[in-house]
C-alpha cells in the first residue's frame, strides 16, 4: 500500500522515497502533528506551535531540530532571530511504500506508528471539520461517503486509486497560479482498502 496521503503528485516538486532511517525520524506523534500543522498552515516558530499544541517550547524546539535533520523541514532564513526561529516545510512530494518495510522488523514499530497516527490525523480533520459552522453553500459542497459494494483484484484497485489521484491532479492549482477568489484549501482523503469476508452464519 502507498502512503496516498503524501503523495500529493505536483510535478513541480522534487520526488522523495522515504526510507527506514526517515521514516523512525518521522513516527513520533507530535513530530507528525507539527509537520502536518506547517504544512497546512505555514511557517511558524516553536513558541507559536507549543501555544496551538499545548507543549513545552523546549520540547517543540528539540522535535522541529530533530525533523530538521531528517530534511523534512528547514529553518526560513531571513526572518526570525537566533533566540525565535521560524521553520517551514521543505516542499517535496513525499511517497512511502509501506510494502517496503512490513517484513523488517527494525522499522515495523515505526510504520506501525507513522499508520497509525496518520489515521489518527485524518480523522481529527473531519471531526474538526464536522464541529465548525459553515455556510450553505459550503455545507452543499463538502462531503463524506463510503462505499461498501466492490469487489476488485489488487490490479483494480490500484487501477481506481490511480483514477482519483488523476482526477484530483486535475483539479491541483497550477504552480504560480493565485486561486479563484472565494477559493479556500481543501483536504481530499482517500482511503481504500480490502476488507475481510466473514459469515455470520
Amino acid at each position: 500500500m502507498s502512503d496516498e496521503a503524501e503523495r500529493h503528485e505536483d510535478r513541480h516538486k522534487p520526488v522523495r522515497r522515504l526510507d527506514a532511517r526517515s521514516l523512525r525520524g518521522l513516527a513520533h506523534p507530535l513530530r507528525m502533528s507539527i509537520l502536518e500543522m506547517l504544512t497546512l498552515d505555514g511557517p511558524a516558530t516553536a513558541t507559536a506551535l507549543s501555544a496551538r499544541l499545548g507543549e513545552n517550547t523546549g520540547t517543540v524546539s528539540w522535535h522541529l531540530r530533530h525533523l530538521a535533520e531528517h530534511g523534512f523541514i528547514e529553518e526560513e532564513t531571513g526572518r526570525g532571530t537566533k533566540r525565535e526561529r521560524w521553520w517551514r516545510v521543505v516542499e517535496e512530494t513525499k511517497i512511502l511504500e509501506t510494502a517496503e518495510f512490513r517484513d523488517d522488523p527494525a522499522t515495523t514499530g515505526a510504520l506501525s506508528v507513522y499508520m497509525h497516527e496518520l489515521v489518527h490525523q485524518y480523522f481529527s480533520r473531519v471531526v474538526k471539520y464536522l464541529g465548525e459552522d459553515w455556510d450553505g453553500d459550503w455545507q452543499r459542497a463538502g462531503t463524506i461517503s463510503d462505499w461498501r459494494d466492490l469487489r476488485l483484484t489488487p490490479v483494480q484497485l490500484k487501477s481506481l486509486n490511480d483514477e482519483l489521484m488523476a482526477v484530483i491532479a486535475r483539479h491541483a492549482l497550477p504552480a504560480g497560479t493565485e486561486p479563484v477568489p472565494g477559493a479556500l484549501p481543501v483536504i481530499v482523503q482517500i482511503q481504500s482498502f480490502p476488507r475481510k469476508e466473514r459469515n455470520n452464519g
